[in-house]
């Protein structure tokens, strides 16, 4: 689990014995705060309210959809409602879509977000169920909501770029090339994400320092 600063510590500390980029990079840096939210089904919808907007403006819909739907946006209330209902609270179309899946993958049975498969690939199967959740978002879920402390999210743009910052390459290793690269890191790669990301958000400025 990655859900305490001690953890996140210990986990690094393993990595750092045989990655002197990461030693190193947490001797600059010091270690992230861990990253915490709430399991189940509001944090998987806010997942998806969010996509491919700003925060302000998904907080801003969310708003809304709570106003009209109660506090946590059940599932049943928000299947109750019409497009036109909801397309006013901001969400579009594909987002109503997203949205329904959710709700009906987790009223009908279909999906039991309390009790997910221990094995990370098949709880990110079961995760991709949902329509909108992809692969990274499941991870992020697994990660965050979950702390397990496995998750590598490779596809990661960020933690591509600061992987290869950290180790000194010369270029961003592809996603397969990320994967490859995390193995021996093993089972600590959910804290690795995490301080890849910690680098990543550091900036230019900072790392040259």
């Amino acid at each position: 689990m990655v859900t305490t600063p001690e953890r996140m510590r210990i986990s690094l500390d393993k990595i750092a014995l045989t990655e002197p980029g990461f030693a190193a990079a947490i001797a600059k840096l010091g270690y992230p705060q861990p990253r915490v939210r709430e399991p189940g089904y509001e944090t998987l919808l806010r997942t998806i309210v969010g996509q491919q907007v700003s925060v302000a403006s998904a907080a801003a819909v969310w708003r809304k959809l709570e106003a009209e739907l109660g506090a946590g946006c059940a599932p049943n209330a928000l299947l109750a409602r019409d497009f036109d209902a909801l397309r006013a609270c901001g969400l579009s179309r594909q987002k109503q879509g997203y949205a329904r899946s959710l709700a009906e993958l987790l009223l009908s049975g279909a999906l039991d977000l309390n009790a997910l498969p221990a094995d990370d690939e098949e709880a990110i199967a079961q995760l991709v169920r949902i329509k909108g959740i992809g692969r990274w978002s499941a991870e992020i879920y697994l990660l965050f909501a979950e702390g397990r402390p496995d998750i590598w999210p490779a596809g990661d743009l960020a933690v591509q770029i600061a992987v290869g910052r950290m180790l000194g390459l010369p270029e961003r290793p592809s996603e397969s090339m990320t994967r490859l690269i995390a193995e021996p890191w093993r089972p600590h790669r959910g804290a690795a994400a995490i301080m890849a990301w910690h680098h990543y958000n550091a900036g230019a400025d900072m790392l040259a320092t």
